[in-house]
């Protein structure tokens, strides 16, 4: 077999072995409100802020002191 026989498998193969990776998660905040992101948030920065992109895409940066909870989505 040569390389462009095994080339879309490969890559069929290595796109869902990504897709299965991500996490959904609930980012809760002190004052209630939720955000519902596509993967596990990047942990508390050294400037003291949660990071994430949101499922619609925005991407939203939240003092760690207003987070409450974040957890796996049930």
């Amino acid at each position: 077999m040569n390389i462009k026989t095994l080339g879309l498998p490969l890559a069929v193969a290595a796109f869902l072995a990504l897709a299965g990776c991500s996490t959904p998660t609930v980012v809760t905040l002190q004052n209630g409100t939720q955000y519902l992101t596509k993967d596990m948030p990047k942990t508390e920065t050294k400037d003291g802020f949660y990071e994430f992109e949101d499922i619609s895409g925005a991407k939203v940066k939240v003092k760690a002191d207003e987070v409450a909870t974040v957890r796996e989505e049930d």
